[in-house]
């Protein structure tokens, strides 16, 4: 559900009532019915919700429960009780999946502060998962119809960005990228890896770290049989991506990645969360505290992040 302050709610009932009652079938929602029904009202869905334990029927729309923290939840507004609220619905929907009872957990947006106003101070829900499933490490996918992007790093200052480009981080990216789009279905997927300086430092002279430690790494990459080059310049090659002539970008550090990605394909990028013992795909935009709980919400997002889902949950068929 995410942070129930924010758009959350809305955009899950927009997008149950644009789905096939059979894709409704195979949904789970994790949160609170309350919340969901509210929802539901205000964009005008004919939704029906049952606790899933209780075997709800056809027509009635499965929910994992999770219990209310005390505080006040006011719509559009950080709080401890809403961040609170999304920690407990993303470590519900882990149970669901450890027990067997979902295949791909699909996110809502939540708050970064009003999660850490709860005391949970986690960078977001790829951290968060890693967290709760025990996993050394993940990574970030940005998926869209024409360019994806995975990341070295996400949510650091990009101070700490720089010093995590290392050559064992790069080749844990692109074996994750790889891994990932083979997974979908893409039969020797071609990689490129973004240079870190401008113009991959043209030699040293903006910085050495593209010819020190990327491009041995790409190199290594080869080595192992990868379809993999680079580094190329930041300025080109997302453009060169989008143009069809590799399937993923390998960016140094948030908003290398995120900015291109958003910028062609805002309505419809999904996050995709790598390295994790659970699978996850998440909306790529904010809780939009301004709009909620206004019935102006688009769901767009959410319905490519459940239809990428789906099709993990298949096997890389689309569905």
């Amino acid at each position: 559900m995410g942070d129930p302050a924010g758009i959350g709610p809305e955009i899950i009932c927009r997008a149950l009532a644009a789905m096939t009652p059979e894709q409704r079938r195979e949904t789970l929602l994790v949160g609170d019915i309350p919340t969901f029904e509210r929802a539901a009202g205000l964009v005008d869905a004919s939704l029906r919700f049952g606790e899933l334990d209780d075997a709800p029927g056809d027509d009635v729309v499965a929910v994992a429960s999770i219990a209310r923290p005390a505080g006040p939840i006011i719509d559009g507004r950080v709080s401890a009780a809403a961040g609170e609220t999304a920690f407990r619905c993303v470590a519900r929907a882990v149970e669901c999946v450890q027990a067997g009872r979902a295949g791909v957990i699909v996110t809502a947006p939540l708050n970064k502060a009003a999660l850490h106003a709860a005391q949970r101070f986690y960078d977001g829900h790829t951290g968060m998962l890693a967290a709760l499933t025990g996993a050394p490490s993940s990574f970030m996918l940005l998926a869209s119809a024409t360019l994806s992007t995975i990341h070295v790093s996400t949510h650091v200052s990009l101070a700490e960005a720089i010093e995590r480009v290392t050559e064992a981080r790069i080749a844990e990216t692109v074996r994750a990228g790889h891994a990932h789009l083979e997974s979908l279905g893409v039969a020797n997927p071609r990689i490129a890896v973004a240079g870190l300086n401008p113009h991959c430092g043209e030699g040293g002279i903006f910085g050495d770290q593209d010819e020190r430690i990327i491009r041995p790494a790409v190199s290594a990459l080869q080595q192992e049989g990868y379809t993999v080059q680079g580094p190329i310049s930041a300025d080109t090659v997302f453009y060169r991506a989008h143009r069809g002539e590799f399937d993923l970008v390998v960016a140094q550090y948030h908003d290398q990645g995120h900015i291109p990605v958003k910028l062609i394909a805002f309505d419809t990028t999904v996050n995709v969360s790598l390295g994790l013992p659970v699978q996850r795909t998440s909306v790529d935009h904010g809780t939009a505290f301004d709009i909620a709980w206004q019935g102006r919400a688009d769901a767009t997002n959410l319905s490519a992040a459940l239809a990428y889902a789906r099709r993990l949950a298949r096997g890389g068929r689309h569905a």
